[in-house]
């Protein structure tokens, strides 16, 4: 699902990337400060499903955005955003599919989504999204995925942030466990996570998410979704700071180590540059 945000206002703007972010964290999120690049960026899109607009803004205002936005995709989704609750009837009149008052909430924003004038044709082949700046998270099609053990998720992490480079058995221990002295019983935990893994992958339809030979275990980075490889792929272009906000798989002490490398501006694994 690709969103757009467009407000005049800085942290108006910001606020309301982060609301939609979190009402809709598979999504790929651009924000514009004016309609003039904001038009730009569609332009140069095959498809554009929701746009979210400020109706207040200074030269292009939100109304006429809207207009040029339904020239380039009839069926887009346009819901306003302002603090005037006057402009509900003439947004509505234009084909809006929604209309949301500030201050905009993440459960707004959702509920706008979940009712949406025209309905987004979902990719029939499920693809992992996985959330790696902040806490790290993983959806397939939208819904959180889970796992029978936390140590699962965290060893799918680890191997996203390896960007499909193998993991041995030893890798893996060293950094799960990083605070402990290797012993059997961590490779017989190791066996449980491993098959958790692969058998939740399956069970979800991303079986193709694992690459697996003898002793070796890794992602397969162009089956899934990852804000970090994006912005890896992107950096340097306009636009790519917004991907990152200065916090990487935030739960892991391990990924300190690639936190360090995107300030620096490198990669830990060097697949990408």
């Amino acid at each position: 699902m690709k969103i757009i945000a467009v407000d005049d206002e800085k942290l108006a703007l910001e606020g309301l990337m982060t609301e939609i972010a979190l009402a809709a964290p598979e999504a790929e999120i651009n924000g514009f400060r004016n309609g003039k690049d904001a038009l730009a960026y569609c332009r140069a899109q095959d498809k554009v499903d929701i746009a979210f607009l400020d109706i207040e803004m200074r030269g292009m205002n939100g109304l006429s955005l809207g207009e040029n936005l339904f020239e380039l995709y009839p069926d887009i989704n346009i819901i306003y955003t302002t603090g005037y609750s006057e402009y509900a009837v003439k947004a509505i009149g234009m084909r809006c599919s929604g209309y949301v008052l500030k201050p905009v909430t993440a459960d707004k924003i959702r509920h706008e989504i979940d009712n949406l004038r025209n309905p987004i044709e979902e990719n029939k082949n499920k693809k992992l999204y996985a959330k790696a700046f902040g806490r790290f998270d993983v959806f397939v099609d939208g819904s959180l995925l889970k796992f029978k053990y936390q140590k699962t998720k965290e060893l799918l992490a680890y191997l996203i942030d390896r960007q499909g480079e193998l993991a041995t058995n030893a890798d893996i221990v060293s950094v799960l466990w990083e605070d402990d002295s290797p012993d059997s019983s961590h490779i017989s935990y190791l066996k449980n996570i491993r098959t958790d893994l692969i058998k939740t992958l399956e069970e979800n339809g991303c079986a193709d998410c694992i690459v697996r030979t003898r002793g070796e275990i890794g992602i397969a980075p162009d089956a899934i979704d990852c804000d970090y490889y994006e912005y890896l792929a992107n950096r340097g272009m306009e636009g790519s700071e917004k991907l990152f906000k200065g916090e990487y798989m935030s739960q892991y002490s391990w990924g300190e180590y690639t936190l360090a490398s995107l300030y620096s501006g490198g990669s830990v694994w060097n697949l990408t540059d």
